[in-house]
């Protein structure tokens, strides 16, 4: 049986922690909660947004564990399980299918910088390893590998090669992506600076893999669902530039520094980051907040600014 491929908006999840640094379970099941309840058609969690890589190892299991419990299958649950090398990537697919994950997203490991037929061999033996949808993130500022449309073209014919994330500024990647027709959900970062987000749909891809969701669900789940008529071009394009200043916003700091601490500001499950990195204060955080309030999401979500946001 064929697998079943993301679409829609596909939200790479914060992980949230409480006060002394621990990871929330309570707050991951309201984090996916709130996204069934708003539009997503799948979770990424211990994604980049997630601070995947100052986890321990013992944190990624137990969050694939605890999480994987929380399903109620109205949401696809995928997990980041990229490793420090092939093998390694394996254990973690092996890992997370075993504790019922519906799919696995990978990416080139980091700091290695391989080469691209390196690295399309390792996606390819990943894929190989496990009978289990897997996704391809295509992230070089990340980890300086970037694969040619070429290279993903080949991962396409994978049959457990179900969803490619595009993080790159190519449209005409894309284009030629798309254009093949491959037999897997093409999905781009909503990163505004990237621009990929509009050319994606309008060639005919199937969604968004996005951080911009953990705070706009249900806008993202608009800008994010496949076009099959004028309707959806319009609503895509309006929601988009409604919200634009909050896509600009999540991504004015490195990700999730931004859209955590808007989160903790507005009262969701969040808490700190893990160090080095640290939370907006004072005027960064305020902007976020402003556009909150410009937006409506106050009173869409019910979102309330917290003490933390008032002290900083």
């Amino acid at each position: 049986m064929a697998h079943i491929k993301p679409k829609g908006s596909f939200v790479a999840l914060i992980t949230p922690m409480n006060e002394d640094g621990s990871i929330d379970l309570e707050g991951f099941r309201s984090l996916l909660q709130f996204q069934e309840e708003n539009g997503a058609e799948a979770v990424l969690i211990m994604g980049s947004t997630g601070e995947v890589s100052m986890l321990t190892p013992e944190e990624k299991r137990m969050i694939i564990i605890e999480t994987a419990k929380m399903k109620t299958g109205r949401m696809l649950y995928y997990y980041g399980c990229t490793g420090s090398n092939t093998e390694a990537t394996i254990d973690m697919v092996r890992y997370a299918k075993g504790e019922g994950a519906d799919g696995a997203i990978i990416a080139a490991p980091a700091y290695i910088c391989a080469s691209n037929s390196d690295v399309t061999d390792y996606a390819w033996e990943v894929c190989d390893s496990v009978d289990l949808p897997i996704g391809f993130y295509n992230n070089p500022p990340r980890v300086k590998t970037d694969l040619h449309w070429d290279d993903l073209l080949e991962l396409a014919k994978h049959p457990n090669m179900v969803v490619l994330k595009e993080s790159t500024t190519r449209v005409g990647q894309v284009g030629k992506i798309c254009a093949a027709g491959p037999d897997m959900s093409i999905m781009c970062c909503c990163s505004p600076n990237l621009g990929l987000v509009i050319p994606t749909m309008a060639l005919g891809g199937h969604g968004t893999a996005n951080m911009t969701g953990n705070i706009i669900p249900r806008e993202m789940a608009v800008i994010s669902k496949k076009w099959e008529s004028g309707e959806d071009a319009f609503a895509c394009r309006e929601a988009y530039l409604t919200n634009l200043e909050m896509l600009h916003y999540v991504y004015s700091a490195t990700n999730p520094v931004a859209v955590k601490s808007l989160m903790r500001a507005v009262g969701m499950p969040s808490g700190p980051l893990r160090k080095p990195l640290k939370l907006l204060e004072g005027e960064a955080l305020q902007k976020g907040i402003d556009i909150v309030a410009r937006l409506g999401l106050d009173k869409a979500y019910g979102y309330k600014i917290t003490s933390h946001a008032r002290a900083a």
